[in-house]
């Protein structure tokens, strides 16, 4: 009993914690890779949108003078 008090006991926390570890790690790599994602779609449909506000402002005619229709 003392033996597996000693040795493997400690072992195998260090190994939970090693193993722990090493989950948060990917873990946390992954939501990083997932908020770039997303950030980059949404910056490309920002900048989709603001393309086509910008190609709608310039078909935008300024009103001209009317012309009067002739009776």
């Amino acid at each position: 009993m003392g033996y597996m008090l000693r040795v493997r006991l400690p072992s195998f926390f260090a190994g939970a914690a090693t193993a722990s570890a090493l989950g948060l790690y990917v873990l946390h790599r992954d939501y990083k890779v997932a908020h770039q994602s997303i950030s980059q779609q949404v910056k490309d449909l920002y900048d989709s949108l603001d393309g086509r506000i910008t190609a709608l402002e310039k078909l935008k005619v300024e009103p001209s003078v009317q012309l009067e229709a002739s009776e």
